[in-house]
């Protein structure tokens, strides 16, 4: 697979690789894409690449003995036994000291199970040695709570010495699209399954069967990812059967916190600090209506699985565990025929329509500043409002309110008007953003009705966006 997109983190790297003294902290969950990255900054870059692994301390000292030797032709260094990590630094500085180099420890946290004292011995070796040598670090590391602990928080020895962290997400739809050369209807199908994981795609090929590769890669008992949950999970916490019963419970549809708690019969106070956990490690996100001016405390938040594939694990694999145990993967084809399309595919589109929303923004293609991009509710006595997709511009005292259509056939004026409808009749919108002028759009996989397009003829705000563009 080829490189893809990155483009503000490659920036961010070169950047950083321009200064003196810098120190990156690179992390995010398994698979994402992070080695990938590191590895297409340093292809033209006098580099010393160190992938720890979970081994002894002195394996590790004879391993990056051999990555040092390599780089600098010296072989003699391989035949050295070292003892202290400082030593080892020091030939890396001592290499060429006119000439910048890129030092990259992956997988930091290895190092730390195998000697809790590397962060203090690491911190000692950037103040007295690598600081001021011509030389950029780059600690990397799938362990989210781990990154964060020894690599970022306040306890850590490593506090303040960094000059950038980047913590690495999924691919946006838009990125990938732009480079796959398939059909919008069978990208947004695959990445409703993948989310853009980098990993995850390598095990779908464009243009073939979504169902057969499903089949293949999730449901078969020697699929790659036909355990991927729990090793995600395992990693990062203990007793991961209470994180799996949480998420799902909201893969069942509870998205309030209190009708979590109900269906766990678990107090909410005693649920929070559990919800916390899988939102640091990206596998939750709370949402909140864009109205909220704090949504760090808003009463309204609803918490839904933020990574595509562990939604559809959870929908379509953990439910038939004990079928696909025994081979019986009809059961779960057979579901997917009945709803993946209509339901989680019509789900997915939703963020799909958001990050086509945020591109086309960014390309200036409509003059839109957005401050957040989410989507809107409220539940009240006279029914429940929804709107699939809402942003906010308050540079230029804009609303954007959106409706998303995932379905075969044109949408018609019909959708626009329930829209229109909606936004004028909420008064929470009119007190949130008085004298906001509200921009209409409707997004659509199958185009626009005659009718919807004579609606929209002549109106700078109503946006028609078919597919991944503006008609």
């Amino acid at each position: 697979m080829n490189f893809i997109g990155r483009k503000e983190e490659l920036n961010t790297l070169e950047k950083e690789f321009r200064r003196d003294g810098s120190f990156v902290v690179i992390y995010g969950r398994r698979r994402i894409g992070k080695t990938t990255l590191i590895k297409e900054f340093i292809k033209d870059k006098q580099a010393f690449y160190f992938l720890a692994t979970e081994e002894v301390e002195s394996q590790s000292m004879k391993r990056l003995a051999g990555v040092v030797a390599r780089v600098t032709g010296n072989s003699m260094l391989q035949r050295v036994t070292f003892t202290d990590w400082l030593d080892l630094f020091r030939e890396i500085a001592n290499y060429r000291p006119e000439e910048k180099k890129v030092l990259v420890i992956d997988e930091f946290p290895y190092l730390v199970k195998t000697n809790a004292a590397f962060p203090s011995i690491l911190q000692n070796a950037w103040d007295e040695i690598l600081k001021d040598s011509n030389i950029m670090l780059i600690l990397c590391g799938s362990l989210i709570s781990m990154m964060q602990k020894h690599a970022l928080s306040h306890d850590s020895p490593l506090y303040g010495r960094r000059s950038a962290q980047i913590r690495l997400k999924p691919l946006p739809f838009t990125d990938l699209y732009a480079v796959q050369g398939q059909p919008f209807s069978q990208a947004v199908e695959q990445y409703s399954v993948t989310g853009g994981v980098p990993k995850y795609l390598e095990f779908f090929e464009p243009g073939e069967d979504l169902y057969r590769q499903i089949q293949e890669v999730v449901l078969s008992k020697n699929g790659f990812l036909y355990e991927e949950p729990n090793f995600l999970l395992k990693d990062e916490v203990q007793s991961a059967n209470s994180y799996f019963s949480i998420i799902r419970a909201i893969a069942d549809g509870n998205h309030k916190l209190g009708k979590i708690a109900g269906a766990l019969s678990m107090e909410t106070s005693s649920l929070t600090p559990y919800l916390s956990t899988l939102i640091d490690l990206d596998f939750l996100k709370k949402a909140t209506p864009v109205t909220e001016k704090n949504p760090e405390k808003s009463r309204k938040g609803l918490y839904f699985i933020s990574d595509n594939f562990i939604r559809f694990w959870f929908r379509y694999v953990y439910p038939y565990k004990g079928e696909l145990e025994l081979d019986n993967q009809q059961i779960v084809l057979d579901e997917l025929e009945k709803d993946f399309i209509q339901k989680f595919v019509a789900f997915s589109y939703e963020d799909v329509c958001k990050d086509i929303f945020a591109s086309l923004c960014r390309s200036k293609a409509v003059d839109f500043v957005p401050s957040r991009i989410g989507s809107y509710w409220l539940n009240d006595i006279n029914g429940d409002t929804e709107i699939d997709v809402m942003a906010v511009d308050h540079q230029k005292k804009q609303v954007f309110a959106g409706e998303c259509k995932y379905h075969n056939k044109p949408v018609d004026a019909t959708v626009y008007y329930e829209l229109e409808e909606k936004v004028k009749k909420s008064a929470e919108l009119r007190t949130a953003f008085p004298g906001y002028k509200i921009l209409y759009g409707l997004f659509s996989k199958s185009g626009f009705t005659q009718r919807m397009l004579d609606q929209a003829e002549g109106r700078d705000d109503i946006l028609l966006i078919q597919e991944d563009h503006i008609l």
